[in-house]
């Protein structure tokens, strides 16, 4: 059990948006952002996430591999002003679906999202939006940097920092770009938070601030805080995200792809998710029940179950 200080706290129940990373099948990260709660407990050393029945993606990478990190990395549109990146590392459980999920946490919810929408039309429409799966993170270790960009040495909360992993054995289709890279870099550019996410040398997905400096035939260059990155070649993630105040506007820019440490670093993007949703209150309303029925169609065709418990 690792609990955290106050400071630490103080971010984990403020940020708005933090990056939840998983680890694939092939090893690599795939990083994903998610709305914070702010459901914690400190005795405990527990943090509590939910996902959408739309998200079932994730939420079997987890239950396939429960080792997750969580980055607190920015502060945009939070109710903290603390400037430390805060990454998380842990075991997560996922639960069952809970109906309504929103009227367990009352103020809470409507803290960090809109306020449930009910009546015939917008709360049936939104209802699978509002049956979540929980995620929660018993906490292995906290580390802590001095400020967003992940400059000077961190401060360790919980079990020690493994040894660097080895690198990985490059794909068999290759580890070049497999879509348009240059297009991707200028788009995922033009946002304000892009994270690189990799597997550490204990199996625990680590997640680092980088700025993309442009493309060369090989991929996307990028500056990665210095120290961070493992020698040689691996399997990584890449996202880059801006959003509104409550996530009511937003864009997502998610890849999986290869990570050459270089120098230069350059990530080559193997696959893509995007997309981009306007502040517009009802525009949002209307995409978040069009997504997740989607993801339960998608879901249902893959053999996941996703019946909700009352």
């Amino acid at each position: 059990m690792v609990s955290w200080p106050d400071p630490v706290d103080d971010i984990v129940g403020g940020d708005q948006a933090v990056m939840l990373a998983s680890v694939t099948p092939a090893s690599g990260a795939a990083l994903v952002p998610v709305t914070n709660f702010a459901v914690r407990d400190r005795e405990a050393g527990t943090m509590t996430f939910n996902s959408a029945l739309g998200g079932w993606k994730k939420l079997e990478r987890i239950k396939r591999n429960p080792r997750v990190a969580l980055a607190f990395h920015t502060r945009a549109h939070g109710y903290s002003d603390r400037p430390e990146y805060v990454l998380v590392q842990g075991r997560a459980t996922v639960s069952e679906p809970v109906t309504d999920y929103p009227e367990t946490l009352g103020a809470d919810w409507e803290k960090f999202d809109l306020p449930r929408a009910t009546g015939p039309v917008w709360g049936r429409w939104l209802r699978d939006y509002y049956t979540r799966m929980l995620i929660e993170v018993a906490v292995e270790r906290i580390v802590v940097w001095p400020d967003l960009l992940c400059r000077d040495e961190p401060a360790v909360i919980g079990a020690p920092l493994p040894d660097a992993p080895a690198p990985q054995a490059p794909p068999a289709k290759g580890t070049g770009p497999r879509i348009d890279h240059a297009r991707a870099a200028r788009r995922a550019a033009r946002l304000p938070d892009a994270l690189l996410g990799w597997v550490g040398g204990d199996g625990f997905p680590v997640v680092a601030p980088v700025r993309i400096e442009g493309h060369d035939a090989d991929g996307m260059r990028l500056a990665v805080p210095p120290g961070l990155l493992p020698d040689g070649g691996r399997r990584a993630g890449l996202t880059a995200h801006s959003f509104t105040r409550r996530i009511i506007g937003q864009e997502q820019r998610v890849h999986t792809g290869w990570l050459a440490a270089g120098p230069p670093v350059r990530y080559a993007p193997h696959t893509q998710v995007a997309y981009r949703m306007p502040p517009v209150k009802t525009v949002r309303r209307v995409g978040l029940g069009v997504a997740m029925r989607v993801g339960r169609r998608r879901a249902g065709h893959a053999g996941v179950p996703l019946s909700p418990t009352p």
